[in-house]
């Protein structure tokens, strides 16, 4: 149980001595991101004294500030932008230009509509509070947090580190010289002017999706990934369906090494590297530095015991760390970098809390879509044919293809897959993708296909919508029998 405190439930018993606030609460989240503000505010309802600690003293962490929701403003754009000019080239209405400073107004008109809705959301639970500044840990129960107007010291009952992950940027001579998604999506970022070529150091994700949107809005882009293949660590099929589709505008170089970058008295960058024996240059208006993203552990916390590894700190499917009262959700644990996952992780995380010493509930770590929001997209949900080939499992694939698709057809978006993959025994869904139109859509409902248990026959039988790429589902489940 929860200790409530006085009748009157203030959010923080505060002693005042010196300079400096002690404050006792029953949860304090380290960040106000996915991984923390959900478990906050259940938290905060059920009664408890909550308090969130973040750098930026905003909610929505480093999704809304420079990862997901700007990104994907942009995306869509590009997205609207893409249909007209498939539709110009058949003769219907004629080609728009495209003004990237509009685009990057629009995506901060997003973001601060966002925030201004987090902030009514944080004003309506009168328990819950927010403090902007950095933490520290004392000990287990102790944090210390340093802000604009001073210290205070917080003694916590339960503990959520959700402090995300931050931009990669590697020792790289020249590193300065580039650009990274920080300086692409947040708000009033830098560029806001279109640059002609664009080298992307860098072939996952997050290379990829501003590769396609640059490609889009006319941009020259080359890609140097150091890995024998794009997204790597996502399965080659899958993949080698995807890159074939994407804008030729988009030059991509694999095993590439990069050297080191230099600036141009044009104000150009040009970017020095190898490739097998071979030293080469190459020289673009702009570079995008996109080789990952670290996780952000907090000061204090290697002297906690906790396991910490290169990915961040290790957790089961709990979310508890070392310390049964310390939990870690989101990026700062490595297991699944996305937004969505560290919301589901955050509830994981109360829901225990709330249960006392025995878990309640616990995250499934493989069975979270992810979409690589490239133009046109790919998405992947659960087992997939590698990852099965790794554990030594077979799997019995239904397929789909959009070039026979209805709504495929009317948008001429008629390249790429359905893919369903079944235990062999049970056809039973164990996990999917698509490639190609709708892909961010579809995923969600083969998400929760694989999360419900469903078989080929109980997605055979369900009558989904024409003419909707949904119901190419149901289609490549028939492709079995």
């Amino acid at each position: 149980m929860l200790d409530r405190g006085r009748a009157d439930n203030p959010l923080v018993r505060e002693q005042r001595g010196g300079a400096m606030a002690n404050s006792e609460v029953d949860l304090l989240t380290l960040g106000a991101g996915g991984g923390a503000y959900p478990a906050a505010f259940r938290m905060a309802k059920a009664g408890a004294r909550v308090v969130m600690v973040d750098t930026k003293g905003f909610m929505s962490g480093n999704c809304l500030y420079e990862g997901c929701v700007p990104s994907k403003a942009v995306r869509e754009t590009a997205v609207i932008l893409d249909a007209q000019q498939t539709f110009g080239s058949r003769g219907l209405p004629g080609r728009i230009e495209i003004d990237y400073a509009a685009v990057v107004a629009h995506k901060d008109a997003v973001q601060a509509r966002r925030y201004a809705q987090h902030a009514e959301e944080l004003a309506a639970v009168p328990n819950l509070r927010l403090l902007q500044g950095e933490a520290r840990f004392l000990d287990p129960h102790t944090v210390q947090v340093h802000g604009a107007h001073g210290d205070e010291r917080l003694r916590c009952r339960h503990v959520i580190i959700a402090t995300g992950s931050d931009v990669y940027v590697p020792p790289l001579p020249g590193a300065e010289l580039a650009l990274t998604s920080h300086d692409l999506y947040k708000p009033d970022p830098p560029l806001k002017r279109l640059p002609p070529h664009v080298i992307i150091v860098g072939g996952g994700y997050i290379g990829l999706e501003t590769a396609s949107f640059f490609a889009t809005f006319g941009s020259r882009v080359t890609i140097l990934e150091m890995a024998d293949q794009v997204l790597a660590g996502m399965d080659p099929a899958m993949v080698g369906q995807l890159v074939p589709l994407l804008h030729p505008r988009i030059r991509i170089m694999t095993g590439v090494k990069v050297l080191a970058l230099e600036a141009e008295a044009t104000g150009q960058r040009t970017v020095q590297y190898s490739l097998g024996d071979q030293t080469a240059r190459l020289t673009g208006d702009a570079v995008v530095l996109a080789i990952g993203r670290r996780p952000v552990i907090p000061e204090g916390a290697e002297r906690l015991g906790l396991d910490i590894g290169p990915h961040g700190i290790r957790v089961g499917p709990d979310l508890r760390t070392a310390h049964p009262h310390i939990y870690a959700c989101g990026d700062v644990n490595g297991r699944v970098p996305l937004f969505h996952a560290a919301v589901r992780q955050s509830l994981v995380a109360a829901h225990n809390i709330l249960g006392g010493r025995q878990p309640l509930d616990y995250a499934d770590f493989l069975n979270v879509p992810t979409t690589i929001f490239t133009l046109p997209a790919a998405a992947y949900v659960g087992l997939t044919p590698s990852r099965a080939s790794a554990v030594g499992r077979t799997l019995v694939s239904g397929r789909y293809a959009f070039n026979e698709d209805s709504r495929a057809q009317i948008l001429e978006r008629t390249d790429g897959e359905i893919r369903l993959f079944f235990e062999t025994e049970s056809l039973r869904l164990l996990g999917g993708w698509v490639v190609g139109l709708d892909a961010e859509h579809l995923i969600g409902e083969i998400g929760i296909a694989v999360h419900g248990g469903l078989t080929a026959y109980d997605m055979a039988r369900f009558a989904d919508q024409h003419p909707m790429s949904a119901e190419g589902l149901g289609k490549a489940a028939r492709s079995l029998f």
